[in-house]
C-alpha cells in the first residue's frame, strides 16, 4: 500500500513520536511581509484567558520546550543507564544538561540536551547536530510516580539491543525530529531541508502546541480584535469556526434509553480532520495545511492493513495507530460525536471523571445496571472503558485506550485470533471460555458495529472468500468509510465495477482506497477510470491519482488532460520533494520518473536515497532493476552486493540478487541467495516458491517439494505454491499428494474448468 512519503517495491511505514530551532522571538513581525501571520499564543491570552489558563497547563503546552530547570523531568544528577553495552551517563555542567552516550560511530561522546519532549507519562529528550539535524534520544525518563514504577530512566526498544548501525539508533533517520515528530510537536513548523546540502534549517512560530497549532494563523483575528477588519466579516478573521457542537444536544430516546444527537453529523468533521492532524498515522504531502479541511488535503492517512490493526480494526500494541483511525471506525463517530464531547479542547483532559463522562449521553440506570455490566460482584468494578476501549501500551509505559468503542467480541478472538477486553482482564481463561460466559448473558447475536473482521482475515490469509467479502464491505451502506476505503485497496483482484464507485464516493480516503485498487488495472484502461480524479477537489487525491496515471505513456493521454495531469504531476513531485530527506520520498519519486521513461532523473532520485540510507532496500531493489532495464546488469548486481553488506539480514534484497544471478546464469550463486531470503523471511510466501522453482530447475525436485511444503504449512491458500506443488507431485508420480493439492487449489478457485478436469484425471 502506499503511504504518503513513499513506496517503493516495499512498502514502508514510518511514525512519529518524537524537534528544533531557538524561536525564543516568535512576535507578529517575524512574519510581516505575509497578509496572514502567527501572533503566537500569548496574542490570544489577552482576551481568551480562561482558555489560556488551561492551555498552560496542558500536554499540549509542554509538547516541547527549551531544556531549563523548570522543565526537565530527568535526573541529570550523575544518573548512569545501561542498555546493549553501553552506559550512559546523564549530568549537568556549566546550567547545561549533558549525557554522556554512543554516538553515530558507536563510541561514547558527550551531547548536550537542547530541549525536551513530552510530559507525561514520559519525557525524551533531543540533541541538536551541527547540520541541523534534531535527534531523539531513545533512552527516557519515566514521568510516573515511583510507586507506579516511575521516576526512572528507561529504554523505549528494552526488547532489542539497539547500537550505533540499527536503523532505530537515536543518532539515524528515524529518530529525526524535523522529519518525524515536528509537526506535530510544535505550532507552523517549516522544515526547510535543503536536499543539495543535506541540511536543515528548521523553523517554527511557537516551540509548543500553541493556539494557532489548531486554530490557524491568528493575524486577520487579531485584527478583527482590534477593530482593523473588513465590514461584515461574519467569521471575525478566523480561519475556521468550530462550531459543529453550537445549538447541538443529546437527548435520551425514552423507549430504549438510546442517546441521540439533535441535529446529524456534518459531511465535513471539522474538529475531528484538525485533530486529526497529529492524532492519525499520516504522512504528510504538503505543509500548507488549514484547519478544518479534510486531512486528505495536506497528508495521506494509513487505512487499515495486517501492519498496524487487527482483522476487526483494533490497534496492535506495537505498532501506533493513533485516535484517528480507530475512532473513524465507531459508531460514535458515525452518529456525530466530536472530540471536543468527551476532551476539553484547550486543557485536553476529560470533561468528566470516568464513567461520568459518558454518562454524559449514555443513561446510567440502563448501562450501569447490573444486567449490563455482568460484574456485580468485582472490586473495583470495570468501568465503560475496560469494555468498550480496551488499553494498549506504546513506548513502554505510555497506555492508550483504543478509539473505535467496540462491544467485547470474544467469540471473533476464537475464530480469528483478534484480541478482546474480557481476556485483557480475565488472562487465566481461554477466549472460548469468555465468549461462552458473554453468550450466557447476552444471547448469541452481537455483531456490534464494526462486522468487518473476516473480510480482512480472509484477505490477509488470500482466503477464496476474500474478494466477495470485500465487495460486499465496499457495497455496504452501513460500515464506516474507513473500512470501505481499505477493503478496497484489499481487493485481490481489480474490480472495475466497484472501483468506480469508489471513485466517485463523497468521502476522500474512499477516493483514495479505490485509487489504491487500480494497481493491477492494465494500462491501456487506466485513463478511463482515473483521469476524473486529476481535477478532484482534495490535493491528496489528485497525488494519487498522478502517481497512479504516471505509468500511461504521454502518447495514450487524451490531449486535453495532459494539461490536468501536468498540475497534478506537479503536486505529486512537490510532496516528494517536501520530503527528500527520507530515501521513502527519493525512491518514489524515481519510480515515478521511471514511469514517464526518464532513467536520467530516476537513477538520480534512487541514488540520493542510498546516499540517504546505503541499506534501504526498495531503493536498491528499484536501482538495480533500472539498471536491468538499461543492460547493466553488473551495476545492478554491484547495487544489491552493497545494500548487503550492511544489511546481511535483508530477505529482499537476498532475493532481488538471486533473481539478477539468474538472469546472468549464476545459476549456484542464485540458488544460494534464494534461499538465504525464504530463510530469513518465511511469512513472505513468494520468496519460498521462487527458491523451489528455481530447485527444480536445478534438477532437485524432491528439495523443491520440501520447500513448497514447508511454505504451504504457513501460506495454505498460496495459489503459486499450490499450483507448483501440483505440477511436481504429479512429475514425482505422487498422484495422491498432487490430488490432495488439487483440491485444495480448486477450494480457492471455484469453477474452474481446467482444475476440475485435472482433479477428475487424478481421482482415476
Amino acid at each position: 500500500m502506499w503511504f504518503a512519503i513513499g513506496a517503493g517495491v516495499l512498502p514502508l511505514v514510518l511514525t512519529g513520536a518524537l524537534f528544533w530551532f531557538n524561536a525564543s522571538n516568535t512576535s507578529i513581525e517575524q512574519h510581516a511581509s505575509a497578509e496572514l501571520t502567527f501572533a503566537g499564543s500569548q496574542a490570544c491570552s489577552g482576551c481568551h484567558q480562561m482558555e489560556a489558563a488551561l492551555w498552560k497547563s496542558s500536554q499540549h503546552r509542554h509538547a516541547m520546550d527549551h531544556a531549563t530547570d523548570a522543565s526537565v523531568r530527568g535526573d541529570f544528577n550523575d544518573a548512569a543507564f545501561e542498555y546493549a553495552g553501553t552506559r550512559s551517563r546523564f549530568f549537568r555542567k556549566d546550567r547545561k544538561f549533558l549525557v554522556e552516550t554512543d554516538g553515530p560511530d558507536g563510541k561514547l561522546a558527550t551531547f548536550e540536551v537542547k530541549y525536551t519532549f513530552g510530559l507525561d507519562p514520559l519525557q525524551q529528550y533531543l540533541i541538536e547536530l551541527p547540520d541541523g539535524r534534531v535527534q531523539a534520544l531513545s533512552i527516557a525518563w519515566d514521568t510516573r510516580p515511583k510507586d507506579q514504577g516511575g521516576q526512572r530512566w528507561f529504554q523505549l526498544y528494552p526488547d532489542g539491543a539497539i547500537t550505533h548501525d540499527d536503523p532505530l539508533h537515536w543518532t539515524k533517520l528515524n529518530q529525526n525530529w524535523n522529519f518525524m515528530c515536528a509537526e506535530c510537536h510544535s505550532t507552523a513548523v517549516h522544515k526547510n531541508y535543503d536536499a543539495t546540502t543535506d541540511r536543515f534549517a528548521t523553523t517554527f512560530s511557537e516551540i509548543s502546541v500553541g493556539c494557532e497549532a489548531c486554530h490557524g494563523a491568528g493575524s486577520r483575528h487579531l485584527a478583527w480584535a482590534r477593530g482593523q477588519h473588513a465590514a461584515g466579516d461574519q467569521n471575525k478573521g478566523l480561519l475556521v469556526r468550530f462550531d459543529e457542537r453550537t445549538g447541538v444536544t443529546w437527548s435520551t430516546d425514552a423507549g430504549t434509553l438510546t442517546p441521540t444527537r439533535t441535529a446529524p453529523a456534518p459531511a465535513l468533521r471539522k474538529e475531528v480532520e484538525t485533530c486529526g492532524r497529529c492524532h492519525a498515522r499520516r504522512g504528510q504531502l504538503s505543509e500548507d495545511w488549514m484547519p478544518g479541511k479534510s486531512l486528505s488535503e495536506t497528508h495521506r492517512v494509513s487505512l487499515l492493513d495486517r501492519q498496524r490493526f487487527h482483522a476487526d480494526g483494533q490497534m496492535r500494541d506495537d505498532e501506533e495507530t493513533y485516535n484517528y483511525a480507530p475512532f473513524k471506525q465507531s459508531k460514535m463517530f458515525a452518529k456525530g460525536v466530536t472530540c471536543s464531547d468527551c476532551h476539553d479542547p484547550h486543557s485536553a483532559v476529560l470533561k468528566a471523571p470516568a464513567d461520568a463522562l459518558c454518562g454524559q449521553c449514555h443513561a446510567t440506570d440502563k448501562y450501569e445496571s447490573a444486567a449490563h455490566r455482568q460484574h456485580a460482584n468485582v472490586t473495583p468494578p470495570p468501568t465503560c472503558a475496560s469494555c468498550h476501549m480496551p488499553e494498549r501500551r506504546y513506548m513502554v509505559v505510555d497506555r492508550r485506550h483504543d478509539h473505535s468503542f467496540r462491544i467485547p467480541r470474544p467469540d471473533l478472538s476464537v475464530q480469528l485470533g483478534t484480541p478482546n477486553a474480557c481476556n485483557d482482564c480475565h488472562r487465566d481463561k481461554s477466549a472460548a471460555w469468555a465468549a461462552q460466559q458473554v453468550e450466557t448473558w447476552l444471547g448469541p447475536q452481537r455483531p456490534g458495529y464494526q462486522t468487518y473482521a473476516r473480510a480482512f482475515r480472509a484477505a490477509w490469509s488470500e482466503a477464496f472468500d476474500a474478494q466477495a467479502l470485500l465487495a460486499a464491505l465496499v457495497r455496504a451502506d452501513d460500515v464506516p468509510e474507513l473500512a470501505r476505503a481499505s477493503a478496497l485497496a484489499e481487493l485481490p483482484r481489480p474490480d472495475v465495477d466497484l472501483i468506480r464507485r469508489g471513485l466517485s464516493d463523497p468521502d476522500p480516503l474512499v477516493r483514495l482506497g479505490a485509487l489504491d485498487a487500480l494497481e493491477g488495472i492494465p494500462t491501456d484502461q487506466l485513463w478511463g477510470l482515473a483521469s476524473q480524479q486529476l481535477t478532484d477537489p482534495v490535493r491528496g487525491v489528485r497525488i494519487r491519482t498522478a502517481e497512479v496515471l504516471a505509468s500511461v505513456p504521454t502518447h495514450r493521454q487524451p490531449a486535453s488532460d495532459r494539461e490536468k495531469f501536468g498540475r497534478a504531476a506537479a503536486e505529486f513531485v512537490a510532496a516528494q520533494r517536501l520530503n527528500a530527506d527520507r530515501p521513502e520520498a527519493r525512491t518514489t519519486l524515481g519510480s515515478f520518473f521511471v514511469h514517464q521513461a526518464d532513467a536520467g532523473a530516476a537513477e538520480v532520485e534512487y541514488r540520493a536515497a542510498l546516499r540517504l540510507d546505503p541499506t534501504f532496500s526498495p531503493a536498491a531493489i528499484n536501482l538495480s532493476d533500472l539498471y536491468r532495464q538499461l543492460r547493466r546488469e553488473s551495476d545492478g548486481e554491484r547495487v544489491l552486493r552493497d545494500a548487503l553488506s550492511g544489511s546481511q539480514q535483508n530477505a529482499s534484497l537476498h532475493h532481488a540478487l538471486g533473481l539478477a544471478l539468474v538472469r546472468e546464469k549464476r545459476n549456484e550463486e542464485a540458488l544460494d541467495e534464494l534461499r538465504q531470503a525464504a530463510a530469513l523471511d518465511p511469512g513472505q510466501s513468494r520468496y519460498a516458491y521462487v527458491y523451489a522453482i528455481g530447485l527444480h530447475a536445478a534438477g532437485r525436485r524432491d528439495d523443491a517439494l520440501a520447500v513448497l511444503k514447508a511454505s504451504l504449512s504457513r501460506h495454505p491458500n498460496d495459489r503459486d505454491g499450490l499450483s507448483a506443488a501440483i505440477a511436481f507431485s504429479r512429475e514425482s508420480g505422487d498422484f495422491a499428494a498432487a490430488l490432495e493439492f488439487a483440491e485444495r487449489l480448486a477450494r480457492l478457485i471455484p469453477g474452474d474448468h481446467a482444475l476440475t478436469q485435472l482433479i477428475e484425471q487424478l481421482k482415476h
